[in-house]
């Protein structure tokens, strides 16, 4: 008996209508609920999650990435530019966000959303993507570090999950320049320039 072939999609979302948002607050919920990473701990219902992702469409520093399995929306990643005044960084931006639901892992779906979010970052020219996660999060982890992102620190007390204090880890990973090379980050005394 073979497989069912599933139709992955991962999108940049402008706008979300009331049946996909519907859909994506579901999958945030389940995906609260397993622990994986949203940041809330408790589920946060319908209302309160529509109300986070209409806010989330409105801010112009965020792009909000929807990624859907047979076209329901069932996980999401936020990609977070530094703000203009923030000049010294504006080569990096941060992943974060990034989850799948429990019903729909399996699909290589997490793998694709990441992608996308990298291949947007690269192409506003952001050349260094930066993500943390809690310790506990291992399948995020092993996902992070299977495309290449690099753990350069852990802070001992991240977050309280109820009543633990919770380490987290801090990831960055080189995003491609135009022609096809990694941005070289040290310094020109540091490469003997």
């Amino acid at each position: 008996m073979s497989r069912r072939e599933h139709a992955l999609e991962v999108e940049r979302a402008e706008a979300l209508d009331e049946a996909e948002l519907a859909d994506l607050c579901e999958a945030t919920d389940a995906a609260i609920i397993e622990g994986g990473g949203f940041g809330w701990i408790e589920p946060q219902g319908r209302e309160a999650l529509t109300r986070h992702f209409r806010g989330v469409l409105l801010v112009p520093a965020i792009s909000l990435f929807v990624a859907r399995l047979d076209g329901v929306p069932v996980g999401s990643a936020q990609l977070i530019r530094p703000p203009r005044n923030n000049e010294a960084q504006a080569f990096s931006a941060h992943l974060t966000h990034a989850y799948i639901a429990p019903y729909a892992r399996g699909h290589g779906l997490a793998r694709l959303l990441v992608r996308r979010v990298e291949e947007h970052a690269a192409a506003l020219g952001h050349r260094v993507l930066n993500l943390d996660v809690r310790e506990t999060q291992a399948t995020a982890i092993a996902l992070f570090e299977g495309l290449g992102y690099i753990r350069w620190g852990t802070h001992p007390a991240y977050a309280r999950v109820r009543g633990q204090t919770v380490a987290g880890h801090y990831y960055h990973k080189l995003l491609e320049a135009p022609r096809g090379r990694p941005l070289d980050i040290r310094s020109e005394r540091d490469r003997g320039e």
